[in-house]
Protein backbone atom coordinates (compact mmCIF):
# COMPACT_ATOMS: atom_id res chain seq x y z
CA UNK A 1 0.00 0.00 0.00
CA UNK A 2 1.43 3.36 -1.04
CA UNK A 3 2.09 5.77 1.80
CA UNK A 4 0.38 9.12 0.99
CA UNK A 5 2.29 10.82 3.82
CA UNK A 6 5.76 10.06 2.45
CA UNK A 7 7.36 13.34 1.39
CA UNK A 8 10.75 14.52 0.19
CA UNK A 9 11.33 16.03 3.63
CA UNK A 10 11.09 12.75 5.53
CA UNK A 11 10.52 9.09 4.87
CA UNK A 12 8.74 8.02 8.02
CA UNK A 13 8.88 4.40 6.90
CA UNK A 14 12.56 4.50 7.89
CA UNK A 15 11.81 5.74 11.42
CA UNK A 16 11.10 3.86 14.63
CA UNK A 17 9.00 4.89 17.60
CA UNK A 18 8.15 3.43 20.99
CA UNK A 19 4.80 4.08 22.64
CA UNK A 20 4.97 3.49 26.38
CA UNK A 21 1.47 2.96 27.69
CA UNK A 22 -1.34 1.45 25.62
CA UNK A 23 -4.26 3.16 27.34
CA UNK A 24 -6.33 6.06 26.05
CA UNK A 25 -3.40 8.18 24.89
CA UNK A 26 -1.43 5.18 23.68
CA UNK A 27 -4.29 3.95 21.51
CA UNK A 28 -4.59 7.33 19.82
CA UNK A 29 -0.84 7.78 19.39
CA UNK A 30 -0.24 4.32 17.98
CA UNK A 31 -3.08 4.39 15.47
CA UNK A 32 -1.89 7.75 14.11
CA UNK A 33 1.71 6.56 13.84
CA UNK A 34 0.69 3.34 12.12
CA UNK A 35 -1.58 5.24 9.73
CA UNK A 36 1.19 7.68 8.89
CA UNK A 37 3.40 4.73 7.93
CA UNK A 38 5.98 4.61 10.72
CA UNK A 39 8.48 1.88 9.88
CA UNK A 40 8.74 0.26 13.30
CA UNK A 41 6.39 0.66 16.23
CA UNK A 42 7.17 -0.72 19.69
CA UNK A 43 4.20 -0.96 22.05
CA UNK A 44 4.87 -1.29 25.77
CA UNK A 45 2.35 -1.95 28.53
CA UNK A 46 1.95 -4.40 31.40
CA UNK A 47 -1.77 -3.90 32.06
CA UNK A 48 -4.86 -5.84 31.01
CA UNK A 49 -8.11 -4.51 29.58
CA UNK A 50 -10.83 -3.57 32.05
CA UNK A 51 -14.43 -2.57 31.35
CA UNK A 52 -13.75 1.01 32.49
CA UNK A 53 -11.20 1.38 29.66
CA UNK A 54 -13.60 0.76 26.82
CA UNK A 55 -15.11 4.25 26.53
CA UNK A 56 -11.81 5.74 25.36
CA UNK A 57 -9.40 2.88 24.52
CA UNK A 58 -10.91 2.05 21.15
CA UNK A 59 -8.47 -0.71 20.17
CA UNK A 60 -10.14 -3.04 22.67
CA UNK A 61 -13.53 -4.78 22.80
CA UNK A 62 -15.76 -6.09 25.56
CA UNK A 63 -14.55 -9.64 24.94
CA UNK A 64 -10.96 -8.45 25.52
CA UNK A 65 -11.51 -7.74 29.22
CA UNK A 66 -8.75 -9.38 31.25
CA UNK A 67 -6.35 -9.78 28.30
CA UNK A 68 -2.96 -7.99 27.96
CA UNK A 69 -3.31 -4.66 26.18
CA UNK A 70 -0.15 -4.45 24.09
CA UNK A 71 -0.72 -7.75 22.29
CA UNK A 72 -4.30 -6.83 21.42
CA UNK A 73 -3.25 -3.36 20.27
CA UNK A 74 -0.58 -4.85 18.00
CA UNK A 75 -3.09 -7.27 16.50
CA UNK A 76 -5.62 -4.53 15.67
CA UNK A 77 -2.97 -2.15 14.35
CA UNK A 78 -1.42 -4.82 12.14
CA UNK A 79 -4.78 -5.33 10.45
CA UNK A 80 -5.01 -1.56 9.95
CA UNK A 81 -1.41 -1.01 8.79
CA UNK A 82 0.03 -4.36 7.62
CA UNK A 83 3.33 -2.85 6.42
CA UNK A 84 4.20 -1.56 9.87
CA UNK A 85 6.67 -3.64 11.88
CA UNK A 86 4.97 -3.85 15.29
CA UNK A 87 6.77 -5.22 18.35
CA UNK A 88 5.27 -5.67 21.82
CA UNK A 89 6.93 -5.41 25.23
CA UNK A 90 4.68 -6.62 28.06
CA UNK A 91 6.73 -5.05 30.84
CA UNK A 92 6.13 -2.79 33.84
CA UNK A 93 8.58 0.11 33.88
CA UNK A 94 10.23 -0.11 37.31
CA UNK A 95 13.82 0.71 36.36
CA UNK A 96 15.71 2.18 33.42
CA UNK A 97 16.82 -1.35 32.53
CA UNK A 98 13.18 -2.14 31.70
CA UNK A 99 13.45 0.38 28.85
CA UNK A 100 16.31 -1.33 27.01
CA UNK A 101 13.93 -2.25 24.17
CA UNK A 102 13.70 1.45 23.22
CA UNK A 103 17.41 2.23 23.17
CA UNK A 104 17.65 2.43 19.38
CA UNK A 105 14.36 4.23 18.75
CA UNK A 106 14.25 7.53 16.89
CA UNK A 107 11.65 8.86 19.31
CA UNK A 108 9.60 7.81 22.35
CA UNK A 109 5.99 8.70 23.08
CA UNK A 110 5.07 8.61 26.75
CA UNK A 111 1.45 7.83 27.61
CA UNK A 112 1.50 6.81 31.27
CA UNK A 113 -0.37 8.19 34.27
CA UNK A 114 2.21 7.93 37.06
CA UNK A 115 5.23 10.01 38.03
CA UNK A 116 7.71 7.20 38.83
CA UNK A 117 7.49 5.75 35.31
CA UNK A 118 7.54 9.23 33.77
CA UNK A 119 10.72 10.07 35.65
CA UNK A 120 12.42 6.82 34.66
CA UNK A 121 11.61 7.34 30.98
CA UNK A 122 12.84 10.93 31.13
CA UNK A 123 16.15 9.87 32.65
CA UNK A 124 16.53 7.05 30.12
CA UNK A 125 15.97 9.47 27.23
CA UNK A 126 18.43 11.97 28.70
CA UNK A 127 21.16 9.34 28.98
CA UNK A 128 20.54 7.88 25.53
CA UNK A 129 19.83 11.15 23.70
CA UNK A 130 16.37 10.12 22.54
CA UNK A 131 13.64 12.75 22.01
CA UNK A 132 10.56 12.25 24.18
CA UNK A 133 6.98 13.41 23.65
CA UNK A 134 5.05 13.41 26.92
CA UNK A 135 1.29 13.64 27.27
CA UNK A 136 -0.98 13.95 30.28
CA UNK A 137 -4.73 14.33 30.77
CA UNK A 138 -7.21 15.12 33.53
CA UNK A 139 -10.80 15.26 32.28
CA UNK A 140 -11.05 18.42 30.09
CA UNK A 141 -7.43 19.41 30.73
CA UNK A 142 -4.30 18.06 29.07
CA UNK A 143 -0.70 18.80 28.17
CA UNK A 144 1.76 17.76 25.47
CA UNK A 145 5.48 18.47 25.52
CA UNK A 146 8.46 17.59 23.32
CA UNK A 147 11.69 17.13 25.27
CA UNK A 148 14.95 16.94 23.31
CA UNK A 149 17.94 16.01 25.49
CA UNK A 150 20.67 18.67 25.69
CA UNK A 151 18.51 21.10 23.70
CA UNK A 152 15.35 21.78 25.72
CA UNK A 153 14.32 21.88 29.37
CA UNK A 154 13.32 18.47 30.73
CA UNK A 155 9.91 17.32 31.94
CA UNK A 156 10.71 18.30 35.51
CA UNK A 157 11.53 21.85 34.42
CA UNK A 158 8.18 21.94 32.63
CA UNK A 159 6.40 20.96 35.85
CA UNK A 160 5.37 17.58 34.47
CA UNK A 161 7.01 15.50 37.21
CA UNK A 162 6.38 16.01 40.90
CA UNK A 163 3.44 16.51 43.20
CA UNK A 164 0.11 16.37 41.41
CA UNK A 165 -3.50 15.63 42.23
CA UNK A 166 -4.78 12.15 41.53
CA UNK A 167 -5.94 11.88 37.93
CA UNK A 168 -9.68 11.95 37.40
CA UNK A 169 -11.35 9.77 34.78
CA UNK A 170 -10.15 11.04 31.38
CA UNK A 171 -12.65 12.41 28.89
CA UNK A 172 -12.65 10.67 25.50
CA UNK A 173 -12.35 13.91 23.51
CA UNK A 174 -9.40 15.14 25.58
CA UNK A 175 -7.60 11.82 25.10
CA UNK A 176 -7.99 12.13 21.33
CA UNK A 177 -6.82 15.74 21.23
CA UNK A 178 -3.70 15.23 23.34
CA UNK A 179 -2.78 11.94 21.63
CA UNK A 180 -3.04 13.54 18.19
CA UNK A 181 -1.06 16.57 19.38
CA UNK A 182 1.72 14.32 20.68
CA UNK A 183 1.99 12.66 17.28
CA UNK A 184 2.05 16.03 15.52
CA UNK A 185 4.91 17.22 17.74
CA UNK A 186 6.84 13.98 17.23
CA UNK A 187 6.37 13.68 13.48
CA UNK A 188 7.30 17.32 12.92
CA UNK A 189 10.49 16.73 14.86
CA UNK A 190 11.30 13.61 12.83
CA UNK A 191 10.70 15.73 9.73
CA UNK A 192 13.44 18.12 10.81
CA UNK A 193 11.39 20.82 12.54
CA UNK A 194 12.34 21.55 16.15
CA UNK A 195 10.32 24.77 16.48
CA UNK A 196 7.87 23.16 18.92
CA UNK A 197 10.50 21.54 21.13
CA UNK A 198 10.63 22.96 24.65
CA UNK A 199 7.15 24.48 24.37
CA UNK A 200 4.42 23.20 26.68
CA UNK A 201 1.08 22.84 24.90
CA UNK A 202 -1.82 23.26 27.33
CA UNK A 203 -5.35 22.17 26.42
CA UNK A 204 -7.93 23.56 28.80
CA UNK A 205 -11.65 23.07 28.22
CA UNK A 206 -11.58 23.69 24.47
CA UNK A 207 -8.64 26.06 24.13
CA UNK A 208 -4.95 25.40 23.48
CA UNK A 209 -2.21 27.70 24.71
CA UNK A 210 1.57 27.48 24.45
CA UNK A 211 4.18 28.24 27.09
CA UNK A 212 7.90 28.36 26.38
CA UNK A 213 9.72 26.52 29.17
CA UNK A 214 12.94 27.75 30.72
CA UNK A 215 15.25 25.46 32.71
CA UNK A 216 14.98 25.52 36.46
CA UNK A 217 17.98 26.70 38.39
CA UNK A 218 20.46 23.93 39.15
CA UNK A 219 18.53 21.32 37.12
CA UNK A 220 20.80 18.30 36.80
CA UNK A 221 18.70 16.47 34.22
CA UNK A 222 18.04 18.49 31.10
CA UNK A 223 21.55 19.86 30.48
CA UNK A 224 20.35 22.78 28.39
CA UNK A 225 23.17 24.43 26.51
CA UNK A 226 23.17 28.14 27.27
Amino acid sequence: MANPYKTKAVDITQKSAAVIGCGGLGCNISVHLAGLGIGKLILSDFDTVSESNLNRQFLYKFEDIGKPKCGLAAQRLKAYAPECDIVTENVKIQSEADLSFAKNCDIIFLAVDNNPARGLVQNFCAKNNIPLVNGGINRFFGTAYLYVPEKTPCLACAGLIGNETKDLTPVTSTVGIIGALQVELGVKYLSGSSSQAGILHIYDNGTIEQMKITPQKDCGICGVKK
